[in-house]
């Protein structure tokens, strides 16, 4: 069926749709550069609320696999893709993206001019967009920024979850998590108890945990700065790993302040400079928002990391405790694992605070 994805500046790029509403399907229009990755995309709470143009031009070719979503809905809006392969050519494929699409009625629009809609991204931002096959139809107040929208509190677990059964307890606040988040801590030997983005610290004292994981999530994190003073105390308390939207709310937690980027870094080609020992790792990374350094000599915390290609940081770590954050994803998903360290990094914290405790 043709359709169209218009934007809120009103340009329109002619494509096919493939499932989803017909009425129109609205959401914040952005790309992701990565040449593979689509299932995680697709799946990953942090792109609710977004409809992903993806900027490699075949997707699809290696199909869906049972292992690889990073949660049990597609969570994207809609996809925007060049050319989108019929079929998975891969022996683990179970079905093709157009047939997944279909089940989960997330709408696709292929044979677009990718990169027309991209160079319009990167030259005047992020914003608005509609995919509809009725250019008549179209009712802008239908679009909700994520700016706006409290998409943390539909994506967060609404109770208690717990993962693996090692002798060192996890708690994880659940922004939106991934799933490779719990397979890392778990693999490492630990037990992860998933908990509301809204558990107060008394629950967290409760269930007797020894470090704390912020995940990442979608939105705008000053959506949730009624939360912060939790955030600050627990992180006080325990020793502490937090990433992406839980490195934001730490940042503003801990004294500093956030900005939304022109059109934001999603892909799993993104570099990162590690300032003290000047080591280059490659990164996955999905966000729009990002802290302001401005602020930081205002904070308590201090730059850790940096992005090569645009200067904004990337990591923190607090002054005085353990606590450390980074924008980026070190569990990829889809992405390399040059900073699958930074979990063994985490590990050691809780180590060295257990035996502070013992020798106390």
């Amino acid at each position: 069926m043709k359709g169209y994805i218009v934007l809120e500046n009103g340009e329109v790029f002619t494509g096919k749709i493939i499932g989803g509403n017909e009425s129109g399907t609205y959401g914040e229009a952005v790309f992701f550069t990565g040449m593979t990755g689509y299932q995680e995309v697709a799946t990953d709470p942090s792109y609710r609320g977004q409809i992903v143009i993806f900027t490699y031009p075949l997707i699809g070719n290696y199909g869906i696999q049972d292992y690889t979503s990073q949660s049990e809905e597609w969570q994207a809006n809609a996809l925007v893709i060049g050319e989108c392969s019929e079929e998975g050519y891969h022996y683990l494929s179970k079905k093709s993206v157009m047939n997944e699409a279909n089940n989960m009625n997330v709408p696709i629009i292929v044979d677009v001019d990718t990169r027309a809609l991209v160079k319009c991204l990167r030259e005047q931002g992020a914003m608005g967009a509609v995919i509809t096959t009725d250019l008549d139809g179209i009712d802008w107040s239908n679009y909700q920024p994520v700016d706006e929208y409290p998409f943390v509190k539909e994506v967060s677990t609404k109770q208690i979850e717990t993962y693996g059964a090692g002798e060192t307890h996890i708690a994880l606040y659940d922004f939106g998590h991934k799933r490779a988040m719990i397979q890392e801590l778990t693999q490492l030997g630990a037990k992860v108890s998933v908990v509301p983005f809204d558990t107060p610290y008394e629950t967290i004292q409760h269930l007797d945990v020894d470090g704390v994981l912020f995940s990442n999530g979608p939105g705008n994190p000053k959506q949730l700065e009624h939360e912060l003073h939790i955030y600050r105390k627990v992180a006080s308390a325990y020793p502490t790993f937090a990433i992406c939207l839980g490195h934001q709310l730490l940042a503003l937690a801990f004294g500093a302040d956030t900005k939304k980027l022109k059109f934001g870094h999603r892909g799993a080609n993104q570099p990162v400079l590690e300032i003290a020992t000047q080591k280059v790792d490659m990164t996955a990374q999905n966000h729009g928002f990002v802290v302001d350094d401005e602020t930081i000599g205002h904070s308590e915390m201090q730059v850790t990391h940096v992005n090569i290609n645009d200067g904004s940081i990337e990591g923190l770590k607090h002054e005085e405790l353990p606590l450390f954050t980074v924008q980026y994803h070190p569990e990829a998903s889809p992405g390399p694992k040059d900073s699958h360290p930074l979990f063994h990094q985490f590990f050691a914290s809780i180590e060295k605070k257990k035996e502070v405790t013992i020798h106390a």
